[in-house]
């Protein structure tokens, strides 16, 4: 696999421009994407993995336990991880991976620097930004290189969301979940300034340096330009939709991209400083991901299906929305019976109902009635979980969902969550038995 990788990342050549396509295998939904300067594309998803793409041929890297959220390419030959497993991953040429060590809370975006030394910031719902000092020798680090040891940024009151460098790698600027967005001196480990307070979580931000300003993107749906030095707003985009996930910026065609909790895709001429397109690109449902191609001629999206979508700017209006093959999460509630709608929003994401677990993030559901909790054998376990004596019955499902997984098993990687009616735990039980029975209801 890792020979077969390195010849990926040094021959891999992007998918023609101005062309639309799909990349598919993904077992979740699609996080983020991020772009080489070669124009190669890796995708991060809710089943854990990464995906790095010779055309429309994944190779997987794997290490992260849990969601995959944030990337970020150093080079053409060095990739950068983020996951709910509040985990920094470095992935290199030859396929080797490494983690570069971890946060107390999920890592939500990374940003690489390269100019007089070598930096990668990661930004962390524990409130903090990682500064990791990686040289100029970043290779070095997926051999025998000693760990390293991050510095971290504390000033924000709440998650941080976002960061970005300055072209010089010496300023850094961060968004986050208490409504501002400031600005930090890497050098001294410092803040500098509050740049702005918008009153609501900031989630994205995308830094001009050579044009003066910085757009950001919040919550309650504030799509907002403002001067880089002073905060005084530029230009305010904001629409009736919310909250803002995803931004990248085209410097070359000026072109700043923004999606949404509602499945728009938003384009913004920075030059005329006006809305040039706004695309609704999803049937329903969010768009988590963004990212142009390396020549700014296409726009990749990711969201709650486990397919990227790639438009090309030019005539995205000519190739119709994302397909809906995520089910679960684009059929209508009003259609499905209570057992099989607690499925679908409890389960569908993350478990399958065929007899692989195919690349989800949890072990597939068939034939789960009478079976000993760890025992599928394609799907990767917590070590909690390995030599388990749970058996999985009508009583210890209700159990699961009745105290929640973190209560009934302590340290698993499931996720938090719980059905608080007792009717509805019954129903969600009768329809996984029926479903997950060989012969039963296929997702």
């Amino acid at each position: 696999m890792w020979r077969a990788l390195a010849i990926a990342l040094c021959a891999a050549t992007p998918l023609a421009a101005q062309e639309f396509f799909t990349l598919k295998g993904h077992g979740g939904p699609i996080m983020d994407v991020a772009v080489a300067p070669s124009g190669q594309i890796a995708t991060a998803s809710f089943d854990n993995s990464v995906g790095l793409w010779q055309d429309t041929v994944p190779l997987w890297l794997e290490g992260h336990a849990a969601a995959v959220i944030s990337l970020a390419f150093w080079s053409n030959d060095i990739l950068v991880s983020g996951g709910d497993d509040f985990a920094v991953h470095l992935w290199g040429r030859g396929g080797e991976g490494r983690a570069l060590g971890k946060h107390k809370g999920k890592v939500t975006a990374l940003a690489t620097c390269q100019g007089n030394t070598g930096l990668i910031a990661s930004a962390s719902w524990d409130g903090s930004i990682g500064i990791w000092d990686v040289g100029t020798s970043v290779k070095a680090l997926l051999g025998n290189h000693p760990a390293v040891i991050p510095s971290f940024l504390t000033g924000h009151s709440s998650g941080v969301n976002d960061v970005a460098f300055s072209p010089d790698c010496g300023t850094l600027y961060s968004a986050s979940s208490d409504g501002t967005i400031r600005i930090w001196d890497v050098a001294q480990g410092s803040q500098k300034r509050q740049l702005v307070k918008h009153g609501f979580g900031v989630n994205k931000l995308v830094l001009n340096t050579s044009e003066g300003w910085l757009a950001y993107g919040a919550v309650d749906g504030g799509t907002r330009i403002v001067n880089l030095e002073t905060g005084r707003e530029i230009a305010d985009f904001t629409l009736d939709r919310r909250p803002i996930l995803s931004m990248d910026f085209d410097a070359a065609h000026n072109r700043l991209a923004v999606g949404d909790g509602e499945g728009f895709i938003m384009l913004i001429d920075t030059a005329a400083m006006k809305i040039a397109q706004d695309f609704r690109a999803t049937q329903r449902g969010p768009i988590w991901a963004l990212a142009f191609s390396e020549d700014g001629q296409n726009i990749h999206a990711g969201g709650i299906e486990d397919t990227m979508y790639s438009w090309p700017v030019a005539t995205i209006r000519g190739h119709g929305q994302m397909s809906g093959t995520q089910r679960s999460f684009l059929e209508d509630p009003n259609t499905l019976s209570n057992g099989e709608r607690q499925f679908k929003r409890k389960c569908s994401i993350c478990h399958a109902l065929t007899p692989s677990s195919a690349r989800k993030a949890g072990p597939t559901l068939y034939q789960l009635f009478g079976r000993k909790a760890g025992a599928v054998t394609d799907y990767a376990y917590s070590n909690i979980l390995t030599g388990s004596d749970i058996i999985w019955s009508a009583q210890t499902i209700n159990g699961l969902f009745d105290l929640g997984p973190d209560h009934y098993i302590p340290g698993t990687k499931m996720p938090m969550q719980r059905i608080v009616k007792q009717a509805d735990r019954d129903d969600l039980i009768d329809y996984l038995r029926r479903a997950t029975a060989p012969g039963g209801e296929p997702e």
